[in-house]
């Protein structure tokens, strides 16, 4: 059985163990797009063409040796005109990231919104289902910084 878990990895990838949802929800322009391409590729860009929609990225990460995990990260648009469509990306998520600008003020004020739009659509912050985390970005425009830790 051994030989055949690791025949089916070589030939289609990564055995997994669990798969987990995760979506970044935030301000346009704050830079959800920026931090999973460089979490899911290790690369940086200097400028990423706003979502529109949805965007979708994996990850499968061993936590143990020889079990992995895959993280599913949903990318939403921040534009208005969009909420209707990401509303409906936030069901099953075991996560929801809500990102800001830290050189930009308005985008912190919105985080309340941005949760509260998270907790209604994910069903409510239950214990154990959902985890909510705030991320301040753009830690490289300290200079500017209109949101103080």
């Amino acid at each position: 059985m051994h030989e055949d878990e690791h025949h089916i990895s070589s030939d289609f990838g990564p055995i997994v163990h669990y798969q987990y949802r995760l979506i970044l929800v935030g301000d346009s322009t704050v830079g959800k797009s920026s931090l999973l391409k460089y979490f899911t590729e290790g690369k940086t860009a200097e400028i990423i063409d706003p979502t529109v929609g949805v965007d979708f990225y994996a990850r499968v990460i061993e936590i143990k040796p020889g079990y992995r995990i895959k993280l599913q990260l949903w990318d939403t648009a921040g534009q208005e005109k969009f909420r209707s469509i990401t509303r409906s990306y936030y069901r099953n998520s075991v996560g929801v990231i809500v990102v800001y600008d830290i050189s930009n003020r308005a985008t912190f004020e919105h985080v309340a919104q941005w949760l509260n739009e998270a907790e209604v659509n994910v069903g409510g912050p239950q214990p154990g289902q959902c985890v909510f985390q705030l991320v301040g970005h753009k830690a490289d425009l300290n200079a500017d910084r209109q949101v103080c830790c």
